[in-house]
């Protein structure tokens, strides 16, 4: 393999990996309208907040566990799935892969990562992070059937953390 291929491939993943899944601090445990203290801690004293606050959007605990917890598992999946591909790319150097040898590995493991993320969906109650963690699952699946997965790991890739960080969340 070209090392090029290899070294630009890393780089991507390795972007990935930086920009990271996970949380970003910015989400608390206290609920939309919760006022904290200059401390950051909830007062017990809930005030409604305009925009967040109506029976149809609030959702119950159940689906605000499930939601975190779906959000915590396609996170990880995410991780996990760019460490083993850096791993592919450093394995494709040493072992002198042809390009091709490399989008074949690269299709299988985005392909199963599709597959892995899609379950998530399914688990998810709702609707709103099942249709975002659907539409990742299916950002993958173009990746696994791209001409040149390497060269989509470099542009679509590294922009699905960062939507997850935003929008994966109660």
């Amino acid at each position: 393999m070209h090392r090029s291929s290899a070294t630009a491939l890393t780089l991507a993943v390795l972007a990935v990996l930086a920009t990271g899944c996970s949380d970003d601090g910015s989400d608390t445990d206290a609920a939309p309208g919760t006022p904290t203290s200059a401390a950051g801690a909830p007062t017990g004293e809930v005030t409604p907040d305009p925009v967040t606050s109506t029976a149809a959007t609030t959702p119950t605990a159940g689906t605000a566990a499930n939601t975190a917890q779906v959000c915590r598992a396609v996170d990880q999946l995410i991780i996990d799935g760019s460490r083993q591909i850096t791993g592919d790319s450093a394995d494709a150097t040493r072992e002198e892969l042809t390009p091709e040898q490399l989008n074949g590995k690269l299709k299988g493991r985005l392909s199963r990562l599709a597959d892995d993320v899609r379950e998530q969906a399914r688990k998810a109650k709702d609707a709103r992070i099942k249709k975002l963690v659907n539409e990742t699952a299916t950002k993958i699946e173009a990746g696994a059937a791209a001409k040149s997965p390497a060269s989509w790991m470099g542009t679509d890739f590294v922009e699905i953390p960062s939507r997850l960080t935003r929008d994966c969340h109660v």
